[in-house]
């Protein structure tokens, strides 16, 4: 059972994280104020799986505890705030933060953000034992951090994705397509962090916004086409081996990965 620690002045809002959390079989243990919740970071950040820390906290705000933790604990941490000033989530996000949601929000969207991070965190612990079921490396011994979805199989350490499909090509011309075959794209390096967002967020809906500051560290300008072309091209690629179309454009919103 994951356990999150809850930072959050405001009781009410603590007490409906901390309920909601547990009738979806999490732990929890709550804080009310910044200087408690650094002190019980520093001395016990590892009994936690997960940081749930809001901006606007008594006597030490939030991102001052955050950018103490970041140097001792790699806790995935999750930020709450009022403010929904896309400066101030690109702060948070390079203070240390692994996701960013604005009040009032959806719990049902917590909980999937929750789960999202915990994911992501369980891939990133390059020197963890291998329970998991990774690939291992044999010289190295590194863990080799690989995403799948469907057919697309990304390989996070040497920045390659390849799909797995049974289109046939020029080079298997004659054999027919029932044989499974695996194909390297040809991604920029833009191309594979938005493709690589996708596939650490494969439930998430993310505005253009979303996507052009993650990848970009900048302000999103609507006028401006160049995410618009870097989709287009990745999804021309990812068609080029599978029919499938996985990128999904939900109009008025943004994009999405498509549901298998």
């Amino acid at each position: 059972m994951s356990k999150i620690l809850i930072i959050e002045d405001d009781k009410e809002i603590n007490n409906l994280i901390k309920l909601y959390l547990e009738e979806n079989s999490y732990s929890t243990e709550s804080v009310f104020d910044g200087m408690k919740a650094s002190k019980l970071l520093r001395d016990r950040a590892e009994e936690f799986d997960l940081a749930i820390l809001d901006i606007m906290l008594p006597f030490k705000s939030g991102d001052n505890v955050l950018s103490e933790l970041r140097t001792h604990s790699n806790l995935p941490v999750i930020m709450l705030s009022a403010k929904d000033s896309v400066h101030t989530k690109i702060d948070m996000i390079r203070l240390g933060a692994d996701d960013y949601m604005t009040k009032p929000f959806d719990l049902d969207e917590l909980i999937v953000r929750i789960e999202a991070v915990l994911r992501r965190s369980v891939r990133d612990m390059d020197n963890a034992p291998n329970k998991s079921g990774k690939d291992v490396d044999a010289v190295s011994g590194n863990q080799s951090k690989k995403l799948t979805y469907r057919n697309i199989i990304m390989d996070i350490n040497s920045k390659r994705v390849y799909i797995r499909g049974t289109n046939s090509f020029p080079d298997n011309a004659g054999e027919g397509n029932d044989n499974q075959t695996e194909n390297e794209l040809e991604l920029t390096a833009k191309e594979f962090e938005i493709l690589e967002l996708f596939l650490n967020n494969p439930t998430k809906l993310f505005s253009k916004a979303n996507i052009y500051e993650s990848v970009w560290n900048e302000e999103y300008f609507v006028e401006d086409t160049t995410l618009k072309v870097h989709m287009s091209n990745l999804r021309s690629k990812l068609k080029k081996y599978d029919e499938f179309d996985y990128i999904e454009t939900v109009w008025g919103m943004g994009y999405r990965l498509r549901r298998l």
